[in-house]
């Protein structure tokens, strides 16, 4: 434990910003060290959190011609340079290929392979991230997370320093509390090296989400919980802790640390407040629990044996070596809370004006007079004029609504369907009755950006924002810049993507 001395010079270390705006004097790692716990991970697209680091924070990828670069703070301890990936990624699309590991160790996070279920990549590897899907700022410095949608992991295998078997670690991440959903499994943290589930207590990893097949937390949802294999673990057991409460912050520290017969969930609001405690204890009593096998892979976004049917927002996150205690957690807390994180704007290019009808024409040569329309549940791109009949011209007619998963994005109401939406179901875009499900309101909420050809806007997918609305034979799918599917063709993409929106026809 920290003395008071020790530790009141951690909180002037954890709150002290320079007058200039940039971030804290000493990051959380500079902290975790100053308790004795030093970090053996340390993974940001935010920030750097030594408050000497000025390495590379992650790599991007662009799907113009497949150049690389890499993305470091602004300054030593600062924010991302969030300015150079979006000159770098003008005009095309970019995904995050690594995630760079802060602490010195090479535990870097690339795109995670196959294991006991495969990724929808080729060759059973995972999605990697869009790198725009998460726009934030600290401080007032623009930054972009990791978000996860179902499909997407990332991981490390062959790692230096993190915890094995029984041995002591610690960890934290700060998460989006508002995406999330219930499948297995939203983590951060260790796991086995070889990709499959080798038994219980294999994995000690942060949880968060709101599956309910094991451990619960009070109310509905979401918790944060410790996945330590074959459980989730809101406490003693993989069963209910009232202790451990629903999320509802939009951006959430979770921490799970543990060490012989003991470990501890806390939890706090990143933006503001103080860690509380949701467990600390004694290991579950379940078979293989006590002691732990640990065997110290890092994964990001999917589980152990890369199940990956979960969704989430990462920002930044690290594991360390020792049990810290309280002290030490509730100093970098108030280190995050100081970085001020907060939500940024998920559009650009031309606006949409809620309640407008509006429709969205090809801007791909020699299609031009087709505009997205429907037939049946079916959207599709149809030619269509001012002398075209009532029933096509409303069929091509959109009403926009406010996003109904984000509102901070849009949805599409068919004109001559009330009630009925534009949503995308295994990626191609169909016109479904709003069913009043969480699933459907993710399905059917879009973020329009500046046009990739530099023609009115591109459509992004919020739940999948790798994926744009796509015309191909005249059919709308929701695709990515050179994917797997034969709709995901790089051939005429940025033309594909691209719609000039206009007052709608009917």
């Amino acid at each position: 434990m920290f003395s008071r001395p020790s530790l009141e010079r951690a909180c002037v270390l954890a709150l002290g910003l320079v007058a200039t705006g940039s971030l804290v004097a000493a990051g959380p790692c500079d902290l975790y060290s100053s308790g004795g716990t030093p970090c053996v991970a340390a993974h940001s697209t935010t920030r750097a959190l030594y408050g000497a680091y000025t390495g590379p924070l992650y790599q991007v990828k662009r799907g113009s011609d497949g150049t690389t670069t890499t993305i470091a703070p602004l300054s030593a301890g600062g924010v991302a340079n969030a300015a150079a990936q979006d000159s770098f990624c003008a005009g095309t699309t970019c995904l995050i290929t690594i995630i760079y590991d802060q602490s010195g160790r090479g535990n870097h996070l690339t795109q995670a392979p196959p294991g006991g279920f495969n990724g929808p990549e080729s060759n059973g590897y995972d999605n990697l991230a869009s790198a725009i899907g998460a726009p934030v700022t600290l401080n007032g410095q623009k930054a972009y997370g990791v978000f996860i949608s179902p499909g997407t992991g990332y991981r490390n295998n062959a790692v230096s320093g993190t915890a094995t078997g029984d041995a002591a670690e610690g960890m934290y991440a700060v998460l989006d509390g508002t995406h999330y959903n219930g499948g297995c499994c939203f983590d951060y943290g260790n796991a086995e090296t070889n990709s499959h589930d080798t038994g219980n207590g294999h994995m000690e990893a942060i949880y968060f989400g709101d599956n309910a097949v094991w451990g619960t937390g009070s109310g509905s949802g979401p918790w944060v919980m410790a996945d330590l294999e074959n459980g989730l673990f809101s406490g003693s057991s993989a069963s209910n802790n009232a202790g451990d409460p629903s999320i509802s912050y939009r951006f959430v520290t979770a921490v799970v640390k543990g060490e012989p017969n003991q470990w501890a969930i806390r939890g706090a609001n990143a933006a503001s407040g103080s860690l509380s405690t949701y467990y600390s204890g004694a290991r579950p009593s379940a078979s293989g629990y006590n002691p732990m096998s640990k065997e110290g892979a890092i994964i990001l976004g999917i589980g152990g044996d890369n199940s990956n049917g979960a969704q989430g927002t990462f920002y930044e996150g690290v594991m360390t070596s020792g049990y810290p205690s309280d002290a030490t957690e509730n100093s970098v807390q108030a280190n995050i809370v100081a970085a001020k994180y907060a939500i940024a704007s998920l559009t650009s290019g031309p606006a949409l004006t809620v309640g407008s009808s509006i429709s969205l024409r090809v801007t791909t040569a020699s299609f031009t007079t087709r505009y997205i329309a429907h037939t049946g549940s079916t959207v599709n791109t149809q030619v269509v004029s001012s002398s075209s009949t009532t029933a096509l011209k409303q069929q091509a007619s959109w009403t926009v609504r406010t996003g109904l998963g984000n509102s901070a994005c849009f949805s599409f109401e068919s004109n001559d369907t009330p009630g009925s939406y534009i949503r995308h179901y295994n990626f191609a875009l169909l016109l479904n009755a709003n069913d009043g499900t969480k699933q459907f309101h993710e399905d059917a909420t879009f973020c329009p950006q500046a046009g990739l050809n530099g023609q009115g806007n591109s459509v992004r997918s919020w739940s999948y924002p790798t994926r744009y609305f796509r015309h191909y034979n005249n059919v709308l799918y929701v695709a990515s810049n050179g994917g797997v599917d034969t709709f995901d063709a790089a051939a005429s993409f940025n033309d594909d993507v691209s719609w000039v929106i206009s007052a709608g026809f009917a």
